[in-house]
């Protein structure tokens, strides 16, 4: 069930509507839809305004689940998704998506504001694989959110065989250590 504090274009309001209520100051953009200016913004918000994009066979998963988990304050420019279901998709999503094929592991996965979205240990198990500054960011705000999250990371990683795991452990391990070994890098 959506949430009556998500508003999304033509579905109560039109665009227009959403827009002057916008420069109004009535509502605010909060990833693909707008909510009341005065409403806290919560993981289920950020992840129920991604309804449109990921319907209920796609996972918000990396930078886009990191914003879910609080974890950054601005969505990314581009959501990347992987597919929540085990079949593959016979619609192409759209354009403006990062999207990968892999289907993602339902223990990988939790329903937040009605979208699926990777647990916090396997988005920061992705955002440690992706040699991008942004995603190490990410990953080590994610980390620091809970220090239990490096150490079954970590424990993962090793247990399977993943593309640049090596790269992964390492910064798992520099983060599992404390900011202090973050400095010398």
């Amino acid at each position: 069930m959506a949430s009556p504090f998500l508003y999304f274009v033509d579905d109560r309001l039109s665009l227009a509507e959403l827009t002057a209520a916008r420069l109004d100051g009535d509502v605010v953009e909060l990833g693909e839809a707008y909510i009341p200016a005065d409403a806290v913004e919560t993981r289920g918000l950020r992840a129920g305004s991604l309804t449109v994009l990921l319907g209920d066979t796609l996972a918000a998963t990396h930078l886009s689940a990191a914003w879910v988990h609080g974890v950054i304050p601005d969505p990314p420019t581009r959501h990347t998704v992987q597919r929540a279901v085990p079949r593959r998709l016979n619609r192409f999503p759209a354009r403006h998506l990062v999207y990968r094929d892999l289907a993602v592991d339902p223990g990988d996965l939790q329903s937040i504001g009605g979208v699926w979205v990777t647990t916090p240990v396997r988005t920061l198990m992705d955002l440690s694989r992706t040699d991008e500054p942004d995603h190490a960011r990410a990953a080590r705000m994610l980390s620091e959110s809970d220090e239990c999250l490096a150490v079954e990371a970590i424990a993962r990683l090793e247990s399977g065989a993943l593309p640049h795991k090596r790269a992964a452990l390492a910064l798992l391990r520099q983060l599992q250590a404390g900011p202090a070994s973050l400095r010398t890098r």
